[in-house]
């Protein structure tokens, strides 16, 4: 049994081995799957041509009324594992030539994580995919065991990240923890059009927030080095009505995340991926069926 503070909430609730919590997550100590499979929709330095191996944890320390994975990460579909399990699915991976393993929202499994990972670490790179609301201390607690930090940075205001994802705290502690994984990993390696180090920021661009993400941008320019990768997503894909949040049902527009690349350039950043205007579609929204659990 342990006690988690692992994310930002630090609700202190007991974490017992495949017995669901009372905490804000609602999941056991060893970690709740979805899926582990070849994953072929990352940024092209992750998936390259044989594909990331990701792996989707359920539960979720934030509630994103946008989420596209709402079945694993509101609902929490999923199996527990055992750290042998998670072991053998690591190595499964590998063997099927993934170019690394994508761990895809671990926040609140960071205990697990850092166990698993203290006792077998793979020879591919280990991405730490993370919707960004991190502690820092959770984060100091992985050093050396994680190779490459793929955190979004969603919002900059507290009253949106509180509308929207229900932590008002969020830029609070986001800001905090891309800083520490910054201090982690440095400089970016690149080999062979693959990352194998570094730090990749998310930012997905939402309809009528442009303002957030004009504000995230400078604070990127002032804080890190303006050869920080940035991914600006243009995906946003409305997957069932959001009532009261009138404004996220429909797809951005043009106009609004040329807006956002024009911020990038005028920035005078160096590194960043784009997107497709045509990447905001549900056929890249994974099947959450437990294959390979």
């Amino acid at each position: 049994m342990s006690v988690c503070y692992s994310c930002p909430r630090k609700c202190g609730a007991e974490r017992i081995e495949n017995e669901y919590s009372k905490g804000f997550c609602g999941m056991p100590y060893n970690a709740v799957l979805a899926r582990a499979a070849l994953h072929f929709y990352e940024e092209p330095v992750i998936s390259g041509e044989n594909g990331s191996g990701a792996i989707f944890f359920s539960g979720c320390s934030m509630r994103c009324v946008y989420c596209q994975n709402y079945e694993i990460s509101h609902n929490g579909f999923g199996k527990p594992v055992s750290k042998a399990r998670f072991i053998e699915i690591i190595k499964e991976l590998e063997g099927r030539g993934a170019h690394n393993i994508n761990l895809v929202n671990p926040t609140h499994f960071v205990p697990f994580v850092r166990d698993v990972l203290s006792e077998y670490k793979p020879s591919i790179p280990v991405v730490y995919n993370t919707g960004g609301y991190d502690s820092v201390e959770s984060l100091k607690s992985l050093e050396g065991l994680v190779d490459v930090y793929l955190p979004d940075l969603k919002y900059y205001d507290s009253e949106v990240s509180l509308k929207y994802s229900k932590c008002a705290d969020y830029f609070e502690n986001a800001s905090k923890a891309v800083l520490e994984m910054h201090r982690q990993t440095g400089e970016s390696k690149i080999e062979n059009g693959l990352i194998k180090k570094g730090l990749i920021i998310r930012h997905l661009v939402l309809p009528k927030n442009t303002d957030q993400s004009i504000k995230i941008l400078n604070w990127i320019a002032d804080n890190l080095p303006k050869s920080t990768c940035i991914s600006l997503m243009s995906q946003f894909t409305p997957i069932r009505e959001i009532g009261e949040f009138s404004e996220l049902n429909r797809r951005i527009v043009t106009a609004e995340y040329q807006k956002v690349l024009d911020e990038f350039e005028r920035l005078g950043f160096e590194n960043g991926f784009m997107q497709e205007r045509n990447s905001a579609k549900e056929d890249y929204i994974p099947d959450f069926d437990l294959t390979g659990i």
